[in-house]
């Protein structure tokens, strides 16, 4: 079938709308007319090559929402008519799918990263050559997008569907985070680091669970007065500053339960280690560009730990429809990122998100 697609001819350059053949799905595929896709971070690294295993021409895109258009023979998650949101996908078989941990599946980077399907295959074709498709097995910057049975989210038709997609990826990093990671009880302290879309999940999560010290850091004003907005209950800009001194002499003196990095950078998780009180944990989902973590020993001690999470740790069958219920209960209200704009306006999106002006950019397709 001949759908509308933003490509990436090659890395660092712009989106092109363009005319894409797409094929119909297989037994266990769910072919889903795209609703609404949000602007991930992750999108921007494969587009620079920070994320080097996707291919170009590219089609990319994997916090989509929409409806499902139709469904393979051996598909009983969903029918035609439901409104879904798109996750990342994962194999159901291997030890770490059967233990409740699909993020960190022994097929994730063959069937998120790879652009293909896992016999190779590719599903999308301009004038007869194949496309890099399949990101996150869904490429939802389109007006249709190809996805498999157990990355398809069935979701509540009494929510907007097109504010949905950013649950599916971003936010549920950073809320899964905080939630499913770290878990904190309440009473406790948490300092987030990189107050964009996944800290402000983050943050938002922090105050739904009952944390009483809720430390946003970040060199932007405007993004910690909206942190503030959304739970925080301190703002430290980092700018030219000591964050972790700030949090020790003024706000926590015995130091932090928990910490939070988004921006992936070695000085500022530095910071955050020091920040931690005694057994304090951290949470990395930053992509970096560094090749290398590096912690300076003096400050990692003390029973001090370090985990890197992906995509919030979460079964999102059972996660994504949580947060939508903290969302209706007005305990995780992250419309209030939400900008929208229309697939030809794709390019303005990531020049607005950027620059900053955008929290959560979100493409509408239809």
């Amino acid at each position: 079938m001949e759908i509308k697609a933003a490509v990436l001819k090659e890395p660092k350059s712009k989106f092109e709308i363009e005319n894409v053949e797409l094929d119909q799905p297989r037994a266990n595929e769910v072919l889903v007319k795209i609703v609404a896709t949000g602007l991930c971070h992750t999108d921007l690294a494969v587009r620079d090559q920070d994320i080097h295993a996707f291919g170009f021409p590219a089609i990319l895109g994997h916090e989509g929402a929409g409806i499902v258009e139709s469904v393979g023979s051996e598909v009983a998650k969903v029918k035609p008519g439901d409104h879904v949101i798109l996750a990342p996908a994962s194999c159901g078989i291997c030890e770490f799918c059967q233990s409740g941990h699909p993020s960190y599946c022994l097929e994730f980077f063959q069937l998120n990263i790879s652009g293909r399907r896992l016999d190779g295959s590719d599903p999308y074709h301009q004038n007869g050559h194949p496309i890099n498709g399949l990101f996150f097995y869904q490429s939802s910057f389109a007006t249709y997008a190809l996805a498999s049975e157990r990355n398809v989210v069935k979701v509540s038709k009494d929510v907007p569907l097109e504010m949905l997609g950013p649950l599916g990826c971003g936010l549920q990093t950073g809320a899964g985070s905080v939630l499913n990671v770290l878990k904190p009880n309440a009473g406790e302290s948490i300092a987030v680091y990189g107050v964009g879309p996944v800290g402000l999940a983050g943050i938002m999560a922090a105050k739904a669970v009952g944390c009483t010290t809720i430390i946003a850091v970040d060199i932007n004003d405007e993004r910690l007065e909206r942190a503030k907005e959304l739970g925080a209950t301190h703002a430290v800009n980092s700018r030219g500053v000591n964050s972790a001194e700030i949090i020790k002499k003024q706000i926590a003196p015995d130091g932090i339960h928990y910490a939070f990095d988004t921006t992936g950078r070695n000085d500022v998780i530095n910071q955050a280690i020091i920040a931690l009180k005694n057994l304090g944990k951290c949470a990395l989902v930053g992509v970096s560009a560094a090749p290398k973590l590096e912690i300076d020993n003096a400050v990692f001690t003390m029973g001090k730990s370090i985990r890197f999470v992906i995509e919030g740790d979460s079964v999102p069958d059972i996660f994504i429809p949580r947060l939508i219920e903290l969302y209706q209960k007005g305990l995780f209200p992250f419309d209030k990122l939400i900008k929208f704009y229309d697939m030809d306006e794709i390019n303005q999106a990531v020049e607005d998100s950027e620059k900053g002006s955008t929290l959560k950019a979100v493409i509408r397709f239809a």
